[in-house]
């Protein structure tokens, strides 16, 4: 079993940053991707960005959304159990709660739900004009 905690979340100004983090604990082994979602009130869950486990290098390849792309950063802390999202330039619509999730599975985003293993909680992030 794997736990996942998001946190970092808040109220930031348009125009800000925010860094989210993801903590896995448990049976965690380095060979899961890791995925950051986003719900806004009242509408779909989407995928923001994903990276993929270790490959023996230091090279991690990720995807992003392609709204995310440019202001949107994901990396990894294999050593800390730890995905982080970067976020800069918000904008008042992308206020959502944030999660984070774990899969076994790699390729083109979005997956469907099922191939999930884990999820996290979940961190708002507020955005004000």
């Amino acid at each position: 079993q794997v736990q996942l905690v998001e946190s970092g979340g808040g109220l930031v100004q348009a125009g800000g940053s925010l860094r989210l983090s993801c903590a896995a604990s448990g049976r965690t082994d380095g060979s899961y991707a890791m995925d950051w979602f986003r719900q806004a009130p009242g509408k779909e869950r989407e995928f923001v960005a994903a990276i993929k486990w270790s490959d023996g290098t230091a090279y991690y390849p990720t995807y992003y959304a392609e709204l995310m792309k440019g202001r949107f950063t994901i990396s990894r802390d294999n050593a800390k159990n730890t995905v982080y999202l970067q976020m800069n330039t918000l904008k008042p619509e992308d206020t959502a709660v944030y999660y984070c999730a774990a899969t076994r599975v790699w390729g083109m985003r979005p997956l469907s739900d099922d191939v999930y293993d884990y999820w996290g909680q979940g961190t708002q992030v507020t955005v004000s004009s």
